[in-house]
């Protein structure tokens, strides 16, 4: 059985070999009353930018787990760094993009309210709507035990979504537009070269999401697709319109296996 994982941000700053960190609310009530962990079982804490501390269980009560530190690692940002660009779906479709995006090591989501959304964020429901998917981030992390947690941005119009294109491609990077009726399979599309060895931070750290490093956008419409006018304006800023696979998948499903296709074309899983 894999070690479990839990969430300790904010705990491990500084830690160290031989330090005792101590988790409480929520945490530490999933960890002893619904994974029942025991004095003597080891864990794993991360920060969710790529810290992780391994160590094992000294106690453990119904709001409290505290472990013994007996390693220390971290892991480096991807040199690429992928990222989801979901349009805003009906039935939870768009949260199970992200949870298995997150499971597949998408590194943030950007939540698109794309012309044919049924599901529309407005007012309240932006923010909440956004910590929602941030929650499902989080527990699909954990659950494949990532030491990186996906942030999931601001919620983006069309016309938002143009102009980060253009950002994104002028910065080096590529942005790749899931549509059933292009000519260019995903597995040629044009994307970032990978560069030589991982990139490290000051003092050895990890750098933070965003700083400096290409990224891919992969753009994944809602139920009733992407508009010809969506797909024109997008090209228009730099964008490549993909063709995914003989099939038409839902938009739970298209972002997901179009990840799986570009982490093994960057070496992620080599």
């Amino acid at each position: 059985m894999t070690t479990a994982v839990f969430h300790a941000a904010g705990l491990l700053d500084g830690v160290s070999p031989g330090a005792v960190v101590t988790l409480t609310g929520a945490e530490a009530r999933h960890a002893a009353t619904v994974r029942r962990l025991r004095p003597g079982e080891a864990v794993d804490l991360v920060d969710g930018a790529g810290l992780r501390a391994g160590g094992t269980v000294t106690a453990a009560a119904k709001d409290a787990l505290s472990v013994a530190v007996d390693r220390v690692t971290r892991e480096p940002a991807p040199p690429v760094r992928l990222v989801l660009v979901q349009a805003l779906a009906k039935g939870g479709r768009d949260e199970q993009a992200v949870e298995t995006a997150t499971e597949l090591g998408v590194d943030a989501v950007v939540p698109w309210q794309a012309d044919r959304s049924v599901s529309v964020w407005s007012g309240a429901k932006v923010a909440r709507g956004r910590e929602r998917w941030a929650a499902v981030a989080l527990a699909a992390a954990k659950q494949s035990r990532r030491a990186w947690v996906p942030e999931v941005r601001e919620p983006v119009p069309t016309t938002r979504l143009v102009a980060v294109v253009g950002e994104s491609v002028g910065g080096g990077g590529a942005v790749l537009v899931l549509h059933e009726q292009a000519t260019t399979p995903l597995a040629a599309a044009h994307l970032p070269a990978v560069p030589a060895g991982p990139a490290t931070g000051a003092a050895g750290e990890a750098p933070a999401p965003g700083d400096g490093a290409p990224e891919v956008l992969v753009v994944v419409g809602p139920e009733g697709g992407i508009t010809d006018a969506e797909v024109a304006a997008l090209e228009a800023a730099g964008a490549q319109p993909v063709l995914l696979g003989p099939h038409v998948l839902r938009t739970s499903t298209a972002g997901p296996a179009a990840l799986a296709v570009l982490a093994q074309r960057l070496g992620r899983w080599g």
